[in-house]
C-alpha cells in the first residue's frame, strides 16, 4: 500500500475518532465488494490487507458441487479495478464509516439512560425538542419535558 494512503487512514481515524482497525476492516469489505463486481471474480473470495507491511492481497478457493469451499487457497489479486468497481469500493467504504460512526455515538450514550445531561436547544415545536449533546443531537419528546416550562 503507497505510504500516503497509509497517512491518509491515519488522519481519517484521528478525524473521525474511529479505530485503525476498523478502517482496515472497512477498506476490506471495501476492496472485496469491487472485485466481486469484476468480470471473471472467483465466488468464494476475501481480501487481507497485512497491517505491518500493508501489503493488500485477494485470495480465492474454488467451491465443490455442494457449495462449499475445497482446495488450496490461491492468490487473485488483480493489477487494478475498473471504474465501476472503484466506484463501489468508494461507496462500500463511506458506508462503513458511517456505521463506525453511529455505533462510536450510541456506544457513548447507550449506557447513559436515566441520566441527566446537558445541551443546548436547537429547536422546538410541538412534539419534540432537538437537543446539541456535543457529538449528537437528541429529540426529547414532550412527554419526557417539564410540564409548562419555557424551552
Amino acid at each position: 500500500m503507497n505510504p500516503d494512503m497509509m497517512e491518509a487512514l491515519q488522519a481519517l481515524a484521528m478525524e473521525r475518532g474511529i479505530s485503525i482497525d476498523a478502517l482496515f476492516a472497512a477498506l476490506a469489505d471495501a476492496l472485496e465488494s469491487a472485485y466481486k463486481r469484476m468480470p471473471g471474480a472467483h465466488e468464494f473470495s476475501w481480501v487481507t490487507i497485512d497491517p505491518d507491511t500493508m501489503e493488500i492481497r485477494v485470495l480465492a478457493q474454488d467451491l465443490d458441487e455442494e457449495g462449499e469451499p475445497a482446495g488450496e487457497e490461491f492468490d487473485v489479486t488483480p493489477d487494478g479495478f475498473g471504474r465501476i468497481a472503484a466506484q463501489t469500493a468508494r461507496q462500500v467504504m463511506g458506508q462503513r464509516i458511517r456505521e463506525a460512526e453511529r455505533d462510536l455515538k450510541y456506544e457513548e450514550y447507550a449506557g447513559r439512560e436515566g441520566d441527566i445531561v446537558t445541551g443546548m436547544i436547537q429547536q422546538t415545536d410541538a412534539r419534540y425538542t432537538l437537543l446539541d449533546l456535543g457529538r449528537v443531537e437528541a429529540l426529547l419528546p414532550q412527554a419526557e419535558q417539564v410540564p409548562f416550562e419555557r424551552p
